[in-house]
């Protein structure tokens, strides 16, 4: 069975040309957008790591809320590049 799902850069500057205005407002339109498309019927969500970011150095605290707000999507982090992250708090982390 083939599935579909989304990765999300979540690439975000304070641009005066931007409509997200904040690097909050970033992590309430990812939530939101993993919550559409759960509803369109995708499979999947997944969030790169944006090291130094406003919005995204972390993609677990954005995964646990998307997980309390969606009911079947598997959600995920795609993307980490392990020459930045100490493995032992990569696995804390991600519980």
């Amino acid at each position: 069975m083939k599935k579909i799902g989304f990765l999300s850069f979540g690439h975000w500057s304070a641009s005066p040309y931007s409509q997200v205005r904040s690097g909050s407002d970033a992590l309430i339109q990812s939530i939101e957008l993993a919550e559409a498309v759960e509803d369109l019927g995708a499979d999947g969500a997944y969030f790169r790591v944006h090291h130094f970011a406003q919005q995204l150095a972390s993609p677990f605290p954005l995964l646990a809320a998307i997980g309390a707000r969606t009911k079947r999507i598997e959600i995920g982090t795609a993307v980490i590049d392990m020459r930045y992250e100490n493995p032992l708090y990569m696995v804390e982390d991600a519980g």
